[in-house]
């Protein structure tokens, strides 16, 4: 959430925000309970002065009944106060975490994702000579894809996935591993993307699939409540994405500043209701209540925030690159950058089966936003304590980038030509 010393000194600009990103919230409101709760905590804390002089006085020898009987008033007008700033507190709260980040100078002013900005095309779609089918049909037909099954086991929006599709699967975070661990990778897509950014491998990591609410409300990613699965008999919820469970693992934590950049790579089953998908999302895998997806986190000082943020771009383009898929970058505009976010980036790539781009990808700058109700903080140089600054991205999901690779690479004869970069995955074969 926004500092409230921030809100307070900026309240028009805070409020102009909210309206542009589509939030509606009363700056004036919590400010208005915010003084009240200033006022009131100079009162208790009077209160508590005043109650400690008064015990002081009872430890002399024989109080007097006054000491005795003004001791016993502070009492119970503290205990009444106190409450009153608890529930003050928790109103404050409330409204504070409800004030969407401020958005960063160049996010394009938008009502709708209709509003996001096209910044480049990436690629030329395939001529096929022949009509290209979806993933769902050649998937199907090759005995990789089993959705009637799996809705007799688990529902809908389930599917048993078979064979060689499952190989694809871990041939991708096979490769995804080898590219972002890697310095010297990094640093070439640094060089080529202009970026001035130290070239710390990404960690591999197996997170918890579980994740309590507090920590889910402190990301700012548990609402809408509707989209997430709750354990009915524990204070747990299945994460919807791996930085939800990366993004809060070092909460309450100081990290020395020579520890920075932290950087994470995390593979996850993740979990999502989807209510409302009809139409050709409803075939195949492109939307699933289950899911399995890479993402990129990382905890950087401020100062290197946006720089963090502009590499994760840099390497979902040269994955998608490595992948020779075509693509496009969207850079969100502030109705669609969501409430954490201070800029978004979305990657669309290209499916012949739908004659369309897809969103394949998402990369969020959340600044300082989620780390203050983490308490993440850095220790500098200097031995200053300040607040961390963090960044997810999408390194892949891996239905939606296993769809591309399928009907990107389907051929007449139903085979599908495997991307080059993967072939040593597959024992050097140039087909499925």
């Amino acid at each position: 959430m926004l500092d409230i010393r921030f809100i307070r000194e900026n309240a028009d600009a805070v409020q102009e925000n909210a309206r542009k990103k589509g939030y509606e919230v009363s700056v004036a409101q919590l400010l208005e309970r915010d003084e009240s709760r200033r006022q009131l905590t100079q009162v208790v804390d009077e209160l508590r002065e005043r109650r400690n002089a008064n015990a002081a006085h009872l430890k002399d020898g024989r109080p007097e009944q006054s000491v005795i009987d003004e001791g016993r008033r502070i009492k119970l007008e503290l205990a009444e106060r106190e409450l009153q700033l608890n529930a003050l507190d928790a109103e404050c709260l409330a409204l504070q975490k409800a004030i969407p980040n401020m958005a960063s100078d160049d996010v394009p002013v938008g009502a709708s994702e209709d509003e996001n900005v096209i910044q480049r095309t990436v690629g030329t779609p395939r001529d096929f000579g022949f009509v290209p089918r979806n993933h769902a049909e050649i998937a199907e037909q090759r005995g990789w894809l089993d959705k009637e099954r799996a809705a007799k086991v688990a529902g809908s929006r389930f599917a048993y996935l078979k064979g060689e599709i499952v190989r694809l699967q871990f041939a991708i975070v096979s490769f995804v591993f080898d590219t972002v661990s890697n310095a010297e990778t990094l640093e070439r897509i640094a060089q080529d993307a202009g970026l001035d950014v130290a070239t710390t491998p990404f960690t591999p990591i197996l997170p918890p699939y579980m994740i309590r609410t507090e920590l889910y409300d402190a990301m700012d990613r548990l609402e809408p409540r509707d989209d997430r699965y709750k354990l009915e008999n524990d204070d747990l919820w299945l994460q919807g994405s791996a930085e939800h469970v990366m993004g809060s693992m070092h909460a309450n934590e100081i990290i020395e500043e020579t520890q920075l950049p932290i950087r994470y790579v995390g593979y996850a089953t993740s979990f999502r209701r989807e209510a409302g998908t009809y139409g050709k999302d409803m075939e195949g895998i492109l939307r699933m209540h289950q899911f399995d997806k890479l993402e990129l986190e990382s905890f950087s000082v401020a100062e290197n925030g946006m720089n963090e943020h502009l590499l994760f771009v840099a390497i979902q383009e040269y994955l998608l690159g490595q992948l020779e898929l075509p693509y496009r970058v969207i850079q969100k505009c502030t109705a669609d950058i969501g409430k954490p976010n201070a800029r978004g980036i979305d990657l669309d790539t290209w499916l012949p089966g739908q004659q369309a781009y897809r969103e394949t990808h998402t990369a969020d700058y959340m600044t300082d936003y989620q780390s203050r109700r983490l308490n993440t903080r850095v220790r500098r140089a200097d031995g200053q304590l300040q607040l961390l600054h963090t960044n997810d991205a999408t390194a892949f999901a891996l239905g939606r980038i296993m769809i591309a690779i399928i009907e990107n690479g389907q051929n007449e004869d139903g085979s599908i030509t495997i991307p080059a970069v993967l072939r040593p995955y597959f024992g050097g074969r140039e087909v499925l």
